[in-house]
């Protein structure tokens, strides 16, 4: 609808308020004359403010004042003698039509203050629910988009405007409009800035060239974008708070890894030192017992800063998403053999019980990586399990996944936190006397996850048990028949 066409519906509809009252007061009027015999002069006075009420209540106090002029005529020319003139020969009559004058005109703009009074009531009550609803609308919202997006609906439905644009400023500026169409070719009939302690933070605009945007309407668009900056500023707020905690978060765990390895690196380094030192001087000869024992700490010092830095690579590359495994069908025993055949210098004091079938089926999966799987739960499992206790390894299948358990006879851990151990540098128990980065577990998770397979931990009867599962299935295919074994004589 055009302008131009809204103010002509807006003159008709105000013409025909003004008819309806003179319709209104002649149809009384005929009543009233039709049994003037029976009425007396100053009891048609009265009855005539009735309908003075009703019209200025219906239609406002413009056509309430009209109605009260043309009542005061109808009085004078209809039911004052001498009849059919607005003559007036006795005093009394004169009195009767300026009182009946000034209480009409005064019960008009009464009844239109009242009118008055009760719209505007009903515009704060209607303002009042308004921002209740913007308010409740941008509660709990801390993205300045959605912010934007709500607010600019809010003031479309509200001000029924051709067009609404809710920029918001920034270090990204963006803007959100309603309707989905093109901007109006001409400037915005209203601007509201959103403005806040710290500057403007955007605007809202509003294009509506009829009716007129009136004070109250530009009172509450304005209040709207008081909200709207008290919202923008709590969500810049707390995205600048959860930045903080994350580089906080990252400071801890910058911290705490270079504690630990620093810590960790320096044991197996000094042992290095000191046996390569040992056997470069004059001390050891060539064919001394302990030459051989000094070469084995080499060796063994060199795998753990081996193991040491493989962990760090692989955790870096489980947080950046490329651990890729490299799958193919493998023997579970043959990865469980290799594993404890490179630690049993480490198991010495312990006793390992492995129970995994040479009947389980292939399983599609990185041989290295999975090296790595079972290195770190063993590892972990010598650490905490004290000396002289036992260590099982057991696999079996259920339904189309391999379950592997993997546990020691090592302290029990609170419910509470069986989650929570395989996040990095998480400890529970012997935290004081036991070495390592506390990247173990976090990997196992990061290989098992990466493999579709699943691993959890839980308390036993005995101590701690670590499990995990795998896929028997792999790219939809069924594990291969591994060829007979050639029968020997």
């Amino acid at each position: 609808m055009t302008s131009a066409t809204m103010r002509s519906s807006s003159l008709l509809s105000r013409f025909w308020q003004y008819v309806l009252s003179f319709i209104a007061v002649a149809c009384v009027t005929a009543i009233f004359f039709a049994i003037r015999d029976w009425l007396d002069t100053t009891l048609v006075a009265l009855l005539y403010l009735i309908p003075l009420g009703m019209i200025t209540a219906f239609w406002g106090l413009g056509p309430g004042i009209t109605s009260a002029l043309i009542t005061f005529l109808a009085l004078n020319y209809f039911f004052i003698q001498p009849y059919y003139t607005l003559a007036v020969h006795r005093p009394a009559d004169v009195v009767i039509l300026v009182v009946f004058l000034v209480v009409a005109v005064v019960i008009s703009q009464l009844v239109g203050r009242i009118q008055a009074s009760l719209a505007a009531a009903t515009a704060r009550e209607r303002e009042a629910t308004q921002l209740y609803e913007l308010s409740t609308a941008l509660a709990g919202l801390h993205n300045d988009r959605a912010i934007a997006q709500i607010l600019a609906k809010q003031v479309h439905a509200v001000a029924q405007g051709e067009y609404v644009e809710v920029r918001v400023a920034g270090t990204q500026p963006f803007g959100f409009h309603l309707p989905e169409i093109t901007s109006p070719a001409r400037p915005p009939e209203l601007r509201v800035p959103i403005q806040a302690a710290r500057g403007v933070l955007g605007e809202i605009l509003l294009w509506r060239a009829e009716p007129d945007i009136s004070s109250s309407e530009k009172r509450l668009l304005q209040t709207f974008a008081s909200q709207g900056a008290l919202a923008l500023e709590r969500a810049w707020l707390a995205q600048a708070e959860s930045r903080a905690r994350v580089l906080e978060e990252s400071d801890r765990l910058k911290s705490a890894i270079l504690s630990s390895v620093s810590h960790e690196l320096r044991t197996p380094l000094s042992t290095i030192k000191a046996a390569a030192s040992s056997l470069r001087s004059n001390e050891v000869g060539w064919d001394s017992a302990a030459r051989p024992e000094l070469i084995a700490q080499i060796d063994d010092e060199a795998d753990h800063l081996n193991l040491l830095v493989g962990n760090l690579l692989d955790m870096s590359r489980i947080e950046s998403g490329a651990l890729k495994p490299k799958r193919e069908w493998n023997i579970l025993p043959e990865i469980v053999g290799s594993v404890l055949a490179r630690m049993k210098h480490l198991a010495v004091e312990h006793t390992i019980e492995v129970d995994v079938p040479e009947s389980l089926p292939l399983v599609p999966v990185d041989y290295v990586q999975m090296q790595q799987v079972f290195t770190n739960l063993v590892s972990n499992s010598l650490k905490y399990a004290p000396g002289n206790t036992i260590v099982r390894i057991h696999a079996s299948v259920e339904d189309d996944s391999v379950h592997v358990q993997v546990s020691n006879q090592g302290p029990q851990v609170p419910p509470e936190h069986l989650d929570r151990i395989f996040d990095k540098f998480y400890r529970i128990t012997a935290a004081d006397r036991v070495t390592g980065t506390g990247l173990g577990l976090s990997i196992c998770k990061g290989i098992i996850d990466a493999h579709g397979g699943h691993i959890w931990a839980e308390n036993v009867e005995d101590g701690l048990a670590f499990n995990f599962t795998l896929p028997l299935t792999w790219d939809g295919a069924r594990p291969p028949q591994l060829p007979p074994e050639p029968e020997t004589e």
